[in-house]
């Protein structure tokens, strides 16, 4: 197989249709007037996420980088599956009401199709990690939105508050469960756990272990679904948070720096010394004190409240921007539309790039894997399947199936 770095990745939603129109959750703005941008926006800021995805699992390694394309591959990992959990909170509001809750009929409706979505994602990335491991989001997915569920009805400073409360906690109380989950508790666990037995990714490893433990990325979820009850469209809330994820991005990093020294934001995702995945410390190396003092880091996966706080700024910088430009630049609205098409079916992208590289050996074709040769071939071939498929259906083609897979929820009463 060939190799697949922790993820950035994340995954994918569908929440908002093929082309670039606003769906009927947003449909009837609070302000007059506003421009679709703000949800185009959030398909281009899940396209770059795409895109991000494919450096960490197809280009080269940070270690075989330097100048701009190391920038480039240190910023893709990690942040880039942050901001597809972040967008994943956005679009789980898309279904449940996104500036106001839906209730009664309609609530439970949206819960049920939330609730079938995430065993669907549970399901597809067990199968996913049988052949591919645990850098696939999909089943992480899957127990974010089932554990995100009751939040659906808060306000947006409710969430916000759940979110910062949650950044500040989590990362200590994975650190203290995961020095008790020492290698025989977790065996023993596994030993009756299905999931693990199937992909080797069981409940230990979607809650605590993984590289996306829930424990650690459930803040960026809530974060998006906290963005997604404010009007994007308003130029003051633009500005605000445009603000505060710079206050955000330069406190965490800035603080992290200033306590832990240079090596702060050094990315983890190849030290290959943790037996978990990002945001799961590393137990089997060191002092008590040296595993403590990595809680200062801020580095991608390294899963500690500055990390955490830093990528929701820079989450938070994404999506605004791109939200930005596609509401007050036409004309490159129009030129980036095949890109926009990709966020649009960012689930087909998403596992799309696993097969694809994974059928490669099989018609005979190798590259070098420290080339960005193969990484440009991945995302041209996206943008242009993307630009095509858009032109004739509404969605792509594993989110029309997901799609599908929901319809009984409309015969719940």
């Amino acid at each position: 197989m060939t190799k697949m770095q922790p993820l950035q990745e994340a995954p994918p939603q569908e929440a908002s249709p093929a082309h670039p129109q606003t769906p009927p959750e947003s449909a009837v703005p609070t302000s007059p007037g506003p421009s679709m941008g703000r949800l185009v926006g959030v398909d281009l800021a899940r396209a770059l996420a795409v895109f991000g995805m494919y450096v960490v699992h197809i280009g080269p390694a940070l270690s075989a980088t330097d100048g701009v394309g190391s920038w480039v591959r240190y910023m893709a990992d990690g942040h880039s599956s942050v901001l597809f959990a972040t967008l994943a909170g956005f679009s789980l509001m898309l279904l449940a009401g996104r500036r106001e809750p839906k209730t009664g009929l309609a609530g439970r409706q949206a819960k049920a199709r939330i609730v079938i979505r995430a065993v669907v994602l549970l399901a597809l990335g067990t199968v996913m990690a049988m052949e591919y491991g645990g850098v696939v989001i999909l089943a992480f997915y899957g127990v974010y939105f089932l554990l995100a569920l009751p939040l659906v009805r808060l306000r947006a400073r409710t969430l916000a508050i759940i979110a910062a409360a949650l950044a500040l906690v989590t990362p200590q109380l994975s650190f203290a469960l995961n020095s008790l989950l020492t290698q025989s508790v977790q065996q023993s666990v596994n030993a009756y756990d299905p999931l693990h037995r199937l992909s080797d990714v069981g409940v230990l490893d979607l809650l605590f272990t993984g590289f996306y433990p829930t424990i650690t990325w459930i803040p960026f979820v809530i974060a998006g679904m906290a963005l997604a009850r404010l009007d994007l469209s308003q130029t003051a809330v633009q500005w605000r948070l445009a603000a505060f994820g710079a206050a955000l991005t330069v406190a965490a990093y800035g603080m992290s720096l200033l306590l832990a020294g240079k090596d702060a934001l050094r990315s983890t995702a190849e030290d290959g010394s943790s037996s978990g995945g990002s945001g799961s410390m590393p137990l089997d190396s060191g002092s008590l004190e040296s595993q403590a003092s990595s809680l200062l880091t801020a580095g991608p996966h390294s899963g500690t409240t500055f990390d955490i706080i830093g990528s929701v700024g820079v989450a938070i910088l994404m999506i605004v921007g791109a939200t930005v430009a596609m509401d007050r630049l036409p004309r490159l609205r129009r030129l980036a539309t095949p890109v926009i098409a990709v966020g649009t079916m960012s689930l087909t992208a998403y596992v799309g790039h696993f097969v694809i590289q994974g059928w490669l050996p099989w018609f005979g074709a190798t590259y070098d894997e420290e080339s960005w040769v193969t990484l440009l071939m991945f995302v041209l071939g996206a943008i242009v399947f993307a630009g095509i498929w858009s032109r004739f259906f509404r969605r792509g083609p594993l989110e029309y199936l997901l799609n599908a897979a929901t319809k009984p929820a409309k015969h719940i009463r």
